[in-house]
């Protein structure tokens, strides 16, 4: 079994190497059109895979020991108003460099930069939760994320 704070660490470090990295994370384009990145420490492993841009989707899976112990799934887009979504995601792949070490699903509760605001709420703890998170310009809201997750095929056979 695998020890639930070592999976907090794990993801905040593999989170923050992978997506919130930015162009410095090394992607895999896949032949069905997803995008994979892939993050591997000791005997834990990462594996982030989604579709599209606008609107996304997607899964990230955490290993242990070769077997997956953990999911999480999301979805989320830019508002149809928005000229210029590369400033959404400046502002989501900051927040996510924040990420809060003992709840590792996405950004801080609140993050500020300039007129634009961050936000995250979430229900749970690491081993089933899920939340929602936006981005509002000036109040209004261009940006939407939901995600889900939790352990997977963590429990002994009786």
């Amino acid at each position: 079994m695998f020890d639930k704070k070592e999976l907090c660490e794990f993801l905040v470090e593999a989170k923050k190497t992978t997506y919130a990295a930015g162009d410095s994370a090394k992607k895999i384009i896949n032949d069905d059109k997803s995008t994979t990145l892939i993050f591997e420490s000791g005997d834990w492993k990462y594996h982030d895979n989604y579709f599209g841009g606008e609107p996304y989707g997607g899964r990230e899976v955490v290993f242990f020991k070769g077997k997956p112990v953990y999911i999480m799934t999301y979805y989320g887009q830019v508002d149809d108003s928005v000229s210029d979504i590369n400033k959404v995601y400046g502002i989501l792949m900051d927040a996510l460099k924040l990420i809060p070490g003992d709840k590792p699903y996405r950004g801080p509760e609140k993050y500020n930069n300039g007129d634009l605001s961050y936000e995250n709420s979430f229900t749970g703890e690491v081993d089933n939760f899920f939340g929602e998170e936006s981005i509002s310009e000036n109040g209004n809201e261009i940006y939407k994320a939901r995600y889900i997750g939790g352990f997977v095929d963590v429990k002994k056979e009786e």
